[in-house]
């Protein structure tokens, strides 16, 4: 096996044993049965699981943060030439268009997007403070948005990430519906309810 083929079969059988069974219910025996490799191989590559769950991090959150951060910044410039403040609107599609076009990007990211399901709901701060490490530089940034105070935009971002979270992950298993209802669940679809959904309760009195 290649040099580069054995590191990402590491991290594609980390990812998908974390996201179906937690990171402290994985041990790396698990890992490395499960990519065909030895223990060696995990030490060589990354060092420690720890080291591994946040190359695993690394891997997906480093360009779609790099493209969020540019929706944003054009969002900044464009309102900037008109003499106006960003709007809302603008600011949320730039935050979750490209993340919910990641969810159908690539096979096997619903793992991925378990993965952070996890690590927002788990008691234990390892996968948590990991990813929020990664995310964190450009989730401050929503707190620029106009017109609320601080303490008040900080619950109303609370209710927007949970939302989104939501919506990242359903995927058709939400049973709640009746039978004549068939929710359409493409990423175009979803943003352009979540949008206008999320942008109203951010701009509420």
């Amino acid at each position: 096996m290649a040099e580069k083929n054995t590191k990402q079969c590491i991290l594609d059988a980390a990812e998908r044993l974390f996201a179906l069974h937690g990171y402290h219910h994985t041990s790396l025996r698990k890992i490395t049965g499960e990519a065909n490799v030895n223990l060696a191989a995990v030490n060589y590559h990354f060092g420690s699981k720890e080291a591994l769950l946040k190359a695993i991090f690394e891997y997906h959150l480093t360009p779609l943060n790099q493209t969020r951060q540019e929706n944003l910044k054009a969002v900044r410039e464009q309102a900037l030439q008109q003499g106006k403040i960003p709007q809302v609107a603008d600011i949320i599609r730039a935050f979750i268009e490209p993340t919910l076009r990641y969810r159908d990007s690539k096979s096997g990211s619903n793992y991925f997007i378990a993965l952070v399901g996890r690590a927002m709901a788990e008691t234990d701060d390892t996968v948590r403070n990991l990813f929020l490490h990664q995310v964190k530089p450009l989730g401050m940034q929503l707190f620029e948005i106009p017109d609320l105070q601080p303490e008040r935009l900080y619950w109303r971002l609370q209710f927007t990430v949970g939302v989104i979270s939501h919506a990242m992950r359903i995927n058709g298993k939400f049973q709640m519906v009746p039978e004549n209802v068939h929710p359409e669940q493409d990423a175009d679809s979803l943003i352009e309810q979540l949008v206008p959904y999320l942008t109203a309760g951010l701009e509420a009195p």
